[in-house]
């Protein structure tokens, strides 16, 4: 069966009968949720079901669930977490230990609704200078740290059932704007980027999916990381990932033009899928006729991925967050 190369939203609770027919029409790779889409877990699981019986197959659901700003699900469904940039900071040196039994309650709360995948580890750098939106979602500043730390959230996503999506490549750290509102330029030598934003990213380059950076790297080419054939290469050779390249949100604001001509300048740039969210019911039909199909390559990354989805190892909950809680020195979630 050939995929559809975008991923996509639902703008409610449950599926219209008109998004049913749209997502059966157009395959979608697979889906995304967003908080609107989220009220209790049996609807979760319901809205889930939709989706994959929409397409006719176990298709990737995925999420924004890093914990603090930037979690999607919320209490009662889920634990309320501090910022990732607040926990790597309170666990010291246990925390590569701390943020994987972090991340594997987090897979646990997921693969438990019928999502099997997640948008992290964020193995960007944190800077002084790095805007607010992003600076307390990292996990440290030196590149070793990172690197390991966020091999320790992969892989508790791996033991939970759940598909990690790094990002945001090649790196996002040394941005001073948000890209949900402006286009972000970093104007150092690719020699700087290469030993310290890009090698987080190169040491986790086995990872099955990842997102891209809507940022410009002005001394390497004068487009979006997103939408730039160069950077798509440099991602491939230079950082060495072969895994399924996704585009972030291409509704945000650091691109310009219509979705539709955004997801065509992504996919021929090398990405594999576009994710596409927050448009209007016309907007994600353009967008996914706009997507179309996965070329064979992409195809293959995209099999390659699902097929690293795994049955959750064992878990003993109390004692997973007795250990969190020995490491954290007692506070782990937010107040």
């Amino acid at each position: 069966m050939t995929l559809g190369a975008a991923i996509t939203d639902a703008e409610g609770l449950r599926l219209s009968d008109d998004e049913k027919s749209l997502f059966r029409d157009m395959n979608p790779f697979g889906f995304i949720l967003f908080a609107r889409n989220i009220d209790t877990a049996d609807q979760v699981r319901a809205l889930c079901d939709d989706f994959r019986e929409a397409v006719g197959r176990n298709c990737p659901i995925t999420i924004d669930q890093e914990g603090g700003r930037v979690q999607r699900l919320r209490s009662p469904i889920a634990r309320e977490w501090m910022p990732p940039l607040d926990h790597t900071t309170r666990s010291g040196e246990k925390a590569e230990r701390a943020m994987y039994l972090r991340y594997r309650l987090i897979a646990q709360e997921l693969f438990e609704l019928g999502i099997d995948s997640n948008c992290a580890p964020m193995v960007d750098l944190a800077r002084e200078d790095t805007h607010p939106f992003l600076q307390n979602r990292c996990y440290g500043s030196d590149p070793d740290q990172v690197s390991r730390i966020g091999r320790a959230v992969a892989k508790g996503h791996f033991d939970g059932g759940v598909l990690p999506v790094i990002k945001h490549m090649p790196g996002h750290g040394l941005s001073t704007m948000d890209s949900h509102h402006d286009l972000p330029h970093v104007d150092l030598p690719l020699d700087e980027l290469d030993r310290d934003d890009f090698a987080p990213f190169r040491a986790l380059n086995d990872l099955p999916m990842g997102m891209t950076a809507h940022l410009v790297y002005d001394q390497i080419d004068p487009q979006p990381a997103t939408i730039s054939s160069v950077m798509i290469q440099l991602i491939r050779d230079r950082i060495g990932f072969d895994g399924l390249i996704m585009t972030d949100d291409i509704s945000m604001k650091a691109l310009s033009g219509a979705p539709e001509d955004i997801a065509r300048q992504a996919l021929y740039a090398g990405c594999d899928v576009v994710l596409h969210c927050n448009g209007s019911f016309d907007a994600r039909a353009r967008v996914l006729k706009a997507a179309g199909d996965m070329t064979d390559r992409a195809q293959s990354r995209a099999e390659k991925a699902l097929s690293m989805r795994q049955k959750p190892a064992e878990l003993d909950i109390p004692a997973a967050e007795a250990e969190l809680s020995a490491l954290m020195g007692g506070q782990v979630y937010e107040r």
